[in-house]
């Protein structure tokens, strides 16, 4: 096992215990959608944003301990957003992580309300938990960046924009701009909710890591794009094929597969080269930006 793969995993290790530690218990009351919020978190998944709020803090000096809490925060909004994605008024999908989808797994409504209640716990972990021991400004500069990547300037813009238009054709500008929103602004403030984390985070650094987040967030959806034309169901644990099938607009169906990886390249040398002040701080930045444009799943 490589040492980066040592590393993803120990942060996957710490990320599950703390979202198990954070999230109600399933025999507490409303037991079924206790049981579905745990149902839809803590079901695997790669843990990418929690390793970039990981190694984006590390960066900067911040120990593991002071970055649980953004790392589950930015977790928890994801877990919601695929729960929504997952909806039959939205993408309509019966499987994720390999599993059945939430809604399938109970019901719709219950899996609606699961969304709801991931979103707010996230918030209201980086107001309140105590294993967050920064100052109040910091909590709030948080809660900002959070709140600004998940609306209507993010995902859930982003998500918006999917969904009116499918079956037509998007610019590579209009596409960009739509996967910015929708897969980049998390994936862009976990990086920088892991800067918040410490107390030596700078203008020059963060402006530094935000750089990094904005090419890397761009970056992962490409490649997820080219994964749903060359992926296999059984490896990515989702329906491939599905895009297409939808007439969803895509890097591949604009630029085709060899543009689309050079467009995913390019990304990744950019998202390097902002890396270059922080020197061999950034070093576990950069093997996650390799891991992210060259997986399989």
């Amino acid at each position: 096992m490589s040492a980066l793969s040592e590393t993803l995993r120990a942060d996957q290790t710490r990320v599950e215990r703390a979202l198990d530690a954070r999230l109600p218990t399933s025999a507490a009351p409303p037991a079924r959608l206790h049981e579905a919020m745990r149902y839809a978190t803590l079901n695997g998944g790669k843990r990418v944003r929690a390793a970039l709020v990981y190694a984006a803090g590390a960066a900067l000096g911040a120990p593991p301990s002071a970055l649980d809490v953004p790392a589950c925060a930015v977790e928890l909004i994801h877990a919601y957003s695929l729960v929504h994605d997952d909806l039959p008024c939205m993408d309509d999908d019966d499987l994720r992580r390999g599993r059945p989808t939430c809604h399938k797994a109970y019901d719709e409504a219950t899996a609606l309300l699961v969304g709801d209640a991931l979103q707010t716990l996230a918030f209201q972990l980086l107001a309140a938990d105590p294993d967050l021991n920064i100052a109040a400004g910091q909590r709030l500069k948080m809660i900002e960046v959070l709140a600004q990547a998940t609306g209507s300037l993010g995902m859930a813009g982003g998500q918006a924009i999917d969904l009116a238009v499918v079956g037509t054709s998007l610019g590579l500008a209009e596409l960009e701009d739509m996967h910015r929103r929708k897969t980049g602004a998390l994936i862009r403030a976990s990086v920088h909710l892991g800067a918040l984390a410490s107390p030596a985070a700078d203008e020059k650094s963060l402006q530094a890591l935000d750089a990094y987040g904005r090419a890397v967030g761009l970056a992962f959806q490409i490649v997820d794009d080219i994964l749903d034309v060359e992926g296999e169901t059984a490896t990515l644990g989702k329906q491939t094929g599905a895009d297409e099938a939808r007439g969803k607009p895509t890097y591949p169906a604009l630029l085709g597969l060899s543009a689309a990886r050079e467009r995913a390249r390019a990304l990744l040398a950019a998202a390097l080269e902002s890396l270059a002040p922080l020197g061999d701080n950034g070093r576990l930045l950069a093997a996650i930006a390799e891991f992210i444009v060259t997986r399989k799943v």
